[in-house]
C-alpha cells in the first residue's frame, strides 16, 4: 500500500468501524492541484446510500481537523460493487476461482497490465492464470487489481 493510501487508511478504518461497517479499501489520486479520495465500504447485508452518507460527513470531519491532504480534494464513498477492487492480499484470497484483472507498477516478464483467474497465493504473491500460462505476480508490484464479474 502506497504511502498516501496507508495514512489515509489509518485515518479512516476507525470511523468507518465505529459506524459499523467494514473499510473495504481507499485510493487517493492526485490530478495536480485537484485530488481524489474514493472509500470504498462494504458489509454483510449490503451498503446503501445512508451508509455512504454517514462515513462522508464523519470522514470530512477527521479529514479537516487532520488535515492529511495538501488543496483541494474530493471525497467520494461508494460500496466495492461487483468491480470490486482488490487491496489487501487478504481480499486476493477470498476471491480465488474469479476472473481479475490486475496492473502493474512495472513490467513483469514483459508486461504490466494481466486478465484471467486468479488461481491462488504463493508466499505474499498472487497467482494468475492467463490463457494457458500461470504468473506469479509480486504483490508489491500490483498498482491496481479488480474482479471481473461473470453474469
Amino acid at each position: 500500500m502506497a504511502g498516501k493510501d496507508a495514512q489515509l487508511t489509518a485515518l479512516v478504518k476507525p470511523v468507518a468501524e465505529a459506524l459499523g461497517v467494514d473499510l473495504w479499501g481507499v485510493e487517493y489520486v492526485s490530478h495536480g492541484k485537484q485530488s481524489i479520495v474514493r472509500i470504498y465500504i462494504d458489509h454483510v447485508n449490503g451498503i446503501d446510500v445512508d451508509d455512504c452518507a454517514k462515513v462522508s460527513r464523519q470522514v470530512s470531519s477527521v479529514f479537516d481537523v487532520e488535515d492529511p491532504i495538501m488543496g483541494e480534494y474530493t471525497l467520494e464513498v461508494s460500496s466495492p460493487g461487483m468491480e470490486r477492487p482488490l487491496f489487501t492480499l487478504e481480499q486476493f484470497g477470498l476471491h480465488i476461482g474469479e476472473q481479475v484483472k490486475v496492473r502493474l507498477r512495472t513490467p513483469f516478464e514483459g508486461r504490466k497490465n494481466f486478465s484471467g483467474q486468479l488461481t491462488g497465493m504463493e508466499e505474499g504473491d498472487v497467482v494468475v492464470a492467463v490463457d494457458s500460462d500461470e504468473y506469479l505476480l509480486p504483490f508489491d508490484l500490483i498498482d491496481k487489481a479488480n474482479i471481473v464479474p461473470s453474469f
